[in-house]
């Protein structure tokens, strides 16, 4: 009896494909990813757990952090809601500029962070375009908290509106005309039809543009001045540190940026397995 051919399924890989494409992905996460990480923990700890709990109880590394959570707490919030009103102008309305409008929602994916400082100091730089106006108003933006803050909006002002307007164009109208048509005000309508279905999606946008505002280094870099205890956010701070061969204090820093990282992906990861359905839902469109 001749022996049956039974063809594999076209989507049935065969068992040393999977195998081989395993290995290469997780040798590519390991080294790549979970090496470099482990090295800042352990750098961190090589001169011993004070030397890295004293490295953040410097006066400077201290100011660094604040600044570092003040310049989110002010950029991220700012950009969830002109990510959500781009969003729902993207979405909602046709008019002249459409493609402009995204086109420009998208420039800081494709412009160097280093280059958008230098847009800040030239436009509001001491010999820059508004720099003689502000000064005679005593109104500081470059080298100060503004200019930072500025400079963080720019670098993370596509993550909310790029995670929103497709979702947002994919669930069309039609709730929002019924709830119009049934009596509702534009903002009882946003609040009750809008912001429920886009709950999820303005979430993750958030979250991302969170951990890209305080890992943030190039623009921040250019408009800062990287005046010590005033200027430098938790990044700059890391830089100096190293530049000044303090390793182990550098590193330290370095772990706690890392932390705040992974504390984002901990309650990304969390949502996820708490509300999979609705997430999958949104990640469907």
């Amino acid at each position: 009896m001749r022996p049956v051919f039974r063809p594999r399924a076209a989507t049935q890989d065969h068992p040393l494909t999977r195998w081989a494409l395993t290995l290469v992905a997780a040798a590519v996460v390991g080294l790549f990813l979970v090496l470099p990480l482990v090295t800042v923990f352990t750098e961190a700890l090589s001169e011993g757990l004070a030397t890295a709990l004293n490295a953040f109880r410097e006066p400077d590394a201290v100011a660094a952090i604040r600044l570092t959570l003040i310049a989110a707490a002010v950029a991220v919030p700012l950009n969830a809601v002109f990510g959500v009103a781009a969003s729902w102008a993207v979405a909602r309305f046709d008019f002249w500029g459409k493609g402009f409008l995204i086109t420009l929602i998208d420039i800081p994916f494709s412009v160097s962070p280093v280059v958008s400082g230098l847009i800040y100091v030239l436009v509001f730089g001491l010999q820059g375009w508004l720099g003689p106006l502000l000064a005679d108003h005593d109104v500081k933006i470059i080298f100060a908290l503004p200019g930072i803050v500025l400079a963080t909006m720019f670098v993370t002002f596509p993550f909310v509106a790029r995670e929103l307007i497709p979702l947002m164009v994919d669930q069309g109208r039609d709730e929002e005309e019924a709830a119009v048509s049934l009596g509702a005000s534009g903002w009882s309508t946003f609040f009750r039809v809008t912001l429920p279905n886009i709950k999820w999606g303005l979430l993750y946008g958030v979250l991302l543009c969170n951990a890209r505002a305080m890992g943030e280094f190039g623009a921040v870099s250019v408009v800062s001045g990287h005046i010590r205890g005033l200027t430098e956010t938790m990044p700059l701070h890391i830089e100096a540190l190293y530049n000044d061969y303090q390793y182990a204090s550098a590193f330290a820093v370095a772990s706690l940026l890392a932390m705040l990282a992974l504390v984002t992906l901990a309650l990304k990861a969390i949502l996820e397995w708490r509300y999979a359905d609705e997430l999958s839902a949104v990640h469907h469109h």
